[in-house]
């Protein structure tokens, strides 16, 4: 059997490369230091838009680069610091960008792993990362010069806002909601052992069921017209295929 077809349910990591590996952490690892965790993951799996304020502050246009770019650019900065939440035992400190003699690309490579990272390995990485956490890309872009500045002057004016309040728990919280809903069989110890990916799937569930029951008793009330939902995926409680 394909080791990679397996259900991420029964998963603690994806193999990449023969000598790189996505780990699926627990929500308990993931806990030890959520806000180091988020950061992580939602910088490795950016697109230029959402680094938009600090691309112009080094005179990049945001319009201009590829997430493989920003990849490249972010990703031996992190990997300096403690990864093994995300890539376990393998040690990518010393990764740095090389061209690639044969073809004239850009890659990452480490030498003391002799592993290289180009865009096709990207993609896997990043698709992992992102469907381990339930995280979507990123796809908004502006229609016109005018619009590109516009947005940057708003994200500026966000960043500064927010750049001193303190970071609020994500995951935390919903260990707090779902712990205390009677669809979700685990307490607070119990839910720290499951792995994020199975944890975001109940969450994603319960929300589905809650829905669901909803707008049954909607319809069953007479206040809900089922021919007026636009959105069918609420008649059923079953994930989409």
């Amino acid at each position: 059997m394909n080791e990679n077809r397996k259900s991420l349910l029964i998963r603690s990591s994806i193999d990449i490369l023969p000598n790189l590996s996505v780990r699926v952490p627990t929500v308990g690892e993931i806990l030890e230091d959520e806000q180091q965790y988020y950061s992580l993951i939602s910088s490795l799996t950016a697109t230029p838009f959402q680094y938009m304020v600090q691309l112009d502050d080094i005179g990049v246009d945001f319009t201009k680069i590829t997430d493989y770019e920003l990849f490249m650019m972010l990703f031996p900065n992190f990997a300096h610091n403690d990864m093994r939440i995300l890539f376990g035992e393998t040690d990518l400190s010393d990764i740095s960008v090389c061209k690639n003699s044969q073809n004239g690309t850009f890659v990452l490579y480490s030498p003391q792993n002799n592993l290289v990272i180009d865009e096709a390995i990207y993609g896997k990485i990043v698709g992992c990362i992102r469907e381990i956490n339930s995280l979507e890309k990123e796809t908004r872009m502006p229609g016109n010069e005018q619009a590109r500045e516009f947005r940057i002057k708003l994200e500026r004016k966000k960043q500064k806002r927010n750049a001193h309040k303190p970071y609020e728990p994500y995951l935390e919280k919903m260990v707090v909601a779902l712990v205390n809903r009677p669809e979700f069989k685990y307490d607070y110890e119990q839910a720290q052992h499951l792995s994020i990916y199975q944890f975001n799937q109940s969450f994603e569930q319960i929300n589905r069921n809650i829905n669901f029951d909803n707008t049954m008793i909607g319809v069953y009330a007479g206040t809900v017209d089922t021919s007026r939902i636009k959105d069918r995926s609420c008649l059923s409680w079953l994930p989409a295929r």
